[in-house]
């Protein structure tokens, strides 16, 4: 179930990241902070929604503003 899993969430993040290639470099910043804060905010929290929501939140407002 879980390499179900990881298939489904790695095709999502490929198709994703294909819709970012007119983006502006901040707004890819921000974007790649949001996935990232996602998904630490899940790590540390044991998978939960909340958790990547608020991760997801703090990382894309510190790479937005950090040029």
């Amino acid at each position: 179930m879980n390499a179900i899993r990881s298939s489904i969430c790695t095709a999502m993040l490929l198709a994703g990241l294909a819709g970012c290639s007119s983006m502006s470099e901040r707004g890819k910043d921000t974007a790649i902070g949001a996935g990232v804060g996602a998904g630490v905010g899940a790590i540390l929290t044991g998978g939960s929604a909340a958790g990547a929501l608020s991760g997801a939140a703090v990382g894309g407002v510190i790479c937005h503003e950090v040029k």
